[in-house]
């Protein structure tokens, strides 16, 4: 773990600490193979930036609650239960240089692991009474599932625009970071203002991730996905959505049809790469990106001035100008 990251968790160390063993809690089954997957999934758990980001703005919107912990356990159980599922849908063998539970348990067991995470995220929250926690991350799973399904439809025929793209990026990847810092502010008071600032401030940091991840598709280092992984799947993303908006019609249908008709050639996809590149569109989308960030920071300083505070910010940044 980087020294950056363990500096951010001062203000909730020891609440992390305790989250870790609740979370293992609520993964707990009597049947061996369920249990040995599930332990295999917390061997390989990544950096926790979402526990993290309830916990914060639970400590900024007032003081961590027990019902805190549930929120963050709830979101992270139905994060990880997506996960997989995802990898069973895009037939991935690998999640962050981890065999996948697909890979080693064939797609059947995956789904019902995933089904199975999904289920005590559930029963965790109905056992006590957290339906205000539970409908917030029920709402970003639906959204994340909508926002999907959304980007599947419009890559078949290429067709889409700013809009639709900031509408995808919003339920797709932003729900879930709103879900988060939502649920923290939930947990901790009852003052709706400062649950929708919190709400807002993580759609920002979320929107403004997800245009940083379409910007690794055009980098030149190794962010841990391929160059141009994108554009192989069909996906519009925002710098070139920007470029194909500025250009002629000729041009357009050129780009179009390749992405359409040569997405597998690796020499048609550099000339794609290359394109948006020399047009501007990667400068067009940081600028966006750094728009966003400034507007969640803008929130965030309208909450008092403490530690928690100061790590959500750090937590903001290291996770948007992060190198992968």
């Amino acid at each position: 773990m980087s020294l950056t990251l363990e500096k951010i968790q001062n203000p909730i160390a020891e609440e992390l600490i305790y989250f870790d063993k609740y979370f293992r809690s609520s993964m707990q089954s009597k049947v061996p193979l369920l249990d040995k997957v599930t332990q295999y999934i917390l061997k390989r758990k990544g950096k926790q930036l979402r526990p993290m980001m309830v916990l914060l703005s639970a400590k900024i919107c007032g003081g961590i609650t027990p019902a805190t912990y549930r929120g963050a356990a709830l979101v992270e159980l139905l994060h990880t239960a997506t996960l997989i599922h995802d990898d069973v849908v895009d037939d991935a063998d690998e999640r962050r240089g981890f065999f996948s539970i697909n890979a080693l348990w064939k797609n059947k067991i995956a789904v019902l692991i995933g089904d199975f995470l999904l289920s005590r995220g559930l029963l965790m929250s109905l056992e006590h009474d957290d339906f205000q926690l539970l409908k917030i991350v029920s709402d970003a799973v639906r959204l994340m599932s909508e926002g999907e399904l959304l980007q599947m439809e419009k890559a078949r025929k290429l067709n889409i625009d700013e809009a639709v793209y900031f509408d995808i990026i919003r339920q797709k990847t932003a729900s879930l970071f709103a879900a988060c810092c939502y649920c923290g502010a939930a947990s901790s008071t009852e003052d709706k203002e400062q649950q929708e600032l919190m709400r807002l401030f993580g759609e920002k940091v979320g929107i403004a991730f997800q245009i940083k991840d379409d910007l690794f598709d055009y980098g030149k280092d190794d962010v841990g996905k391929p160059l141009g992984i994108d554009i192989k799947e069909k996906k519009m993303t925002l710098p070139l959505i920007h470029v194909l908006n500025q250009s002629g019609w000729s041009e357009r249908r050129r780009i179009i049809n390749i992405i359409k008709n040569h997405n597998t050639n690796p020499q048609k996809v550099q000339e794609v790469v290359d394109f948006v590149t020399k047009n501007n569109g990667l400068t067009y989308a940081t600028q966006v990106m750094e728009n966003y960030i400034q507007e969640a920071f803008e929130i965030l300083m309208k909450f008092p001035d403490t530690p928690a505070r100061a790590s959500m910010l750090e937590l903001m940044n290291y996770s948007i100008v992060r190198k992968k």
